[in-house]
């Protein structure tokens, strides 16, 4: 028979995978886009640093005190993009922006640009 867990702790072991943790990052933000809910996107966070090497790690590469980063992650009154600011840049990721598929748009899409969360353009793709 098959050892029952919790789904955070099987998450948080499959969300050591870089790539996985950015699809599962990626696929919470565009719920938030959907939904809202962001409190839902703190806690994705939360699970990612936690699978990526916890607190203390993550705040050394993020050049912070462990306390004060623990604080923003579970501070629902902090600015939620403060927070990814913070945490996507610590983790080595980057918040992209990419034009939503609308056929009554008027834009095309080779003019937009990713940005970087940090407010530093990326080259076009």
């Amino acid at each position: 028979m098959r050892k029952m867990g919790i789904w955070r702790d099987y998450l948080i072991e499959k969300l050591a995978d870089r790539e996985r943790a950015i699809g599962y990052l990626q696929a919470i933000l565009d719920d938030y886009y959907i939904y809202g809910g962001p409190v839902v996107v703190l806690r994705a966070l939360d699970t990612v640093v936690k699978a990526q090497g916890g607190v203390s790690k993550l705040a050394k590469q993020a050049d912070m005190d462990p306390e004060m980063l623990s604080k923003v992650l579970s501070n629902g009154d902090t600015p939620l993009i403060d927070v990814l600011g913070i945490v996507l840049k610590a983790l080595g990721y980057q918040l992209s922006i990419a034009p939503v598929e609308n056929e009554n748009s008027n834009l095309e899409a080779d003019t937009l640009q990713t940005a970087h969360v940090a407010g530093r353009p990326t080259a076009p793709q």
